[in-house]
């Protein structure tokens, strides 16, 4: 199978027990990958009744055909599993090199299911799996059990790691990849998941060669492409992520202040990527095969927010620990997104329940005696990251926060739901759905909750196009006719970056088109696949994950975006039109008014 190695482990933990599968090939001409054939597997193997947190819940490690193959951006994996945080299907994905080291150990994906009786964690290498104790490791945090692990297994691997948080099985906890590096499957709670396992570590290396079908014809492509993708990515390899702030701030897309606060332009720019290169920046890595290399490395060795030395914050953490916040201290940013990465926490939800408790207290819902002792205020950075120790650690109000925004409104009661954003349980990424309509009626219904990365539509209301899918300019960001077509066709392409598996951000920058991918796939695997064919699969796996969903409870009710970015209106922002924007969206994907895909659709889309 090129491009595969045709091969899934499944682990069940509760009897230590591996098995190995043949990867059926019907699966990987209708869902590619990652988190396509991710959703099959779990849309098969769970139901509405499946506790998140218990054994019955499945764990996927999964890759794609183009991961490990030379395609550029493609060092990349996804998770997929029940959301403890949401209650419905997740997915994260995460750089680095994991999942080309497990294709090259003869697997393209693992599947783990019960709860070990004691801390264990996984060494798969070269075909072969060994249940390893790891009593020695429970309570430490990421960074150092990367460290012991290379010392444990052999140098060349990679490890996929949880910190205190994850072990405590804290709902906002993430799965750490790369040591200092932090490539974090973040979002929807993956952490807790595995600690619900017992499970510390999943470590993986291999010696095998990823098969090609037409390798010399794929390495000329790549020679021919790649000088348009280094000269598109290169400001972000430059700034990061984070050097797109100033402009964001000027549209009125970098939220501050749990999303309530109109401008901040002195504090946006002391923060930006732009900065970080001026000040604590000490260089900067990428993911296997990627000519890009957006990872920071900044170095904090002075002043009360010293030791920093690792991967540094990108955009979201900057939006989310810093502007969201208040905190206009890259240092303090920096050392807050180490102890998140060291804890194992998703940055993003921490911001977000972390803005949500500061506005708690503003409003006197919370207090000191909540807290901990902790004045928790506006840009007061050393209360951030007393916080974010308390999150981590389950204390005090902490362990509330760690349940999400959500849960943590409905037990503190009052007035709290009014501020507490969310969607579907998931605090938003941070990009505001009153800048781009299209981020707007994305975040209702994307599958795992407010998700900028489930269509990076806002990339076409800027600059970027996709002409092989009819996007010929980018489209008015508040313009409301053809904003469903124009969505829900960059969610398909989405989910394809997730299945192939392949780093959005060469959407992003403009790097690459539909037809790159497509070509990049038929390369690979000996396919002949054309782009109609390879959207109707990106629709087929959206439609899958919707049915997850659905059977999970989720209709048009849950199809909403919180109040605040109803009716809470930001300088040059408007207010989405939610109700005839999801209208348009469900006649155009062939779901009913109450946002349930048909019979006929499922029979289109050989569901």
């Amino acid at each position: 199978m090129d491009g595969y190695t045709g091969k899934i482990l499944r682990i069940d933990l509760s009897g230590q027990k591996a098995e190995i599968q043949d990867l059926d090939k019907n699966l990987t001409r209708s869902y590619i990958g990652g988190s396509g054939i991710g959703a099959r597997f779990l849309y098969d193997e769970t139901t509405e009744k499946t506790d998140p947190l218990s054994g019955e819940n499945l764990l996927i490690f999964m890759t794609g055909p183009l991961t490990g193959s030379g395609v550029p951006g493609c060092g990349r994996h996804e998770v997929i599993f029940k959301s403890p945080l949401t209650g419905i299907f997740a997915r994260s994905g995460v750089g680095g090199s994991w999942g080309m080291k497990l294709k090259q150990a003869g697997f393209d994906g693992i599947i783990i299911t019960g709860k070990a009786d004691k801390p264990i964690y996984l060494w798969v290498h070269d075909g072969k799996v060994e249940f390893k104790n790891a009593a020695h490791l429970w309570g430490k945090d990421t960074y150092q059990v990367a460290e012991i692990l290379e010392k444990e297994t052999e140098k060349r691997m990679s490890a996929a790691v949880i910190g205190p948080a994850g072990e405590r099985k804290v709902k906002i906890a993430g799965i750490a990849h790369e040591g200092n590096h932090a490539r974090m499957a973040g979002r929807c709670g993956g952490g807790a998941v595995m600690g619900s396992k017992n499970l510390k570590a999943v470590v993986v290396s291999g010696t095998g060669k990823i098969q090609v079908k037409r390798e010399d014809e794929l390495k000329d492509y790549i020679k021919k492409i790649l000088p348009h993708i280094k000269e598109a990515g290169k400001m972000m390899g430059k700034f990061g992520t984070g050097g797109g702030i100033p402009n964001y701030e000027r549209l009125g897309n970098f939220p501050h202040k749990n999303w309530a606060l109109s401008d901040w332009e002195e504090g946006a720019n002391k923060i930006s990527g732009i900065e970080m290169a001026k000040t604590i920046l000490t260089g900067r890595y990428a993911c296997h095969h990627c000519p890009i290399g957006c990872g920071r490395v900044v170095k904090v060795d002075t002043g009360p927010f010293a030791p920093v030395d690792g991967g540094g914050p990108e955009y979201e953490t900057l939006a989310a620990l810093g502007s969201n916040l208040l905190v206009d201290d890259l240092k303090a940013i920096a050392r807050a997104n180490e102890l998140c990465n060291r804890l194992g926490l998703d940055t993003m939800s921490t911001g977000g329940v972390i803005g949500f408790a500061m506005e708690a207290y503003e409003r006197g819902l919370i207090n000191k005696e909540d807290t901990g002792g902790i004045e928790l205020r506006w840009g007061d950075a050393k209360a951030v990251i007393e916080m974010v120790k308390k999150i981590g650690e389950r204390k005090d109000i902490g362990k509330l926060l760690g349940e999400g925004v959500k849960k943590a409104a409905c037990e503190i009661g009052k007035n709290a739901i009014e501020f507490a954003v969310h969607v579907k349980g998931l605090e938003p990424s941070f990009h505001d759905p009153r800048c781009f309509f299209s981020q707007a009626l994305n975040y209702a219904t994307a599958a795992r909750g407010a998700c900028h990365n489930s269509s990076q539509s806002h990339c076409c209301e800027m600059v970027q196009t996709q002409p092989d899918i009819g996007i010929d300019e980018p489209q008015d960001r508040h313009q409301v006719e053809g904003k469903a077509e124009f969505t829900a066709k960059l969610q398909d392409l989405m989910c394809m970056f997730d299945t192939l598996v392949m780093c959005k951000f060469f959407h992003v920058t403009g790097a690459i088109k539909v037809r790159h991918m497509v070509d990049f796939l038929n390369y690979v695997t000996g396919w002949e696949m054309d782009i109609e064919e390879f959207m109707r699969t990106g629709e087929r796996i959206f439609n899958l994950q919707r049915l997850y969903n659905v059977r999970c409870g989720i209709t048009r009710k849950d199809d909403i975006l919180h109040p605040r970015f109803l009716t809470l209106k930001r300088n040059r922002g408007k207010l989405p039109p939610i109700g005839k924007l999801l209208s348009d969206y469900y006649d155009y994907r062939g779901w009913s008014e109450e946002g349930v895909p048909t019979k006929e659709k499922l029979k289109e889309l050989n569901l």
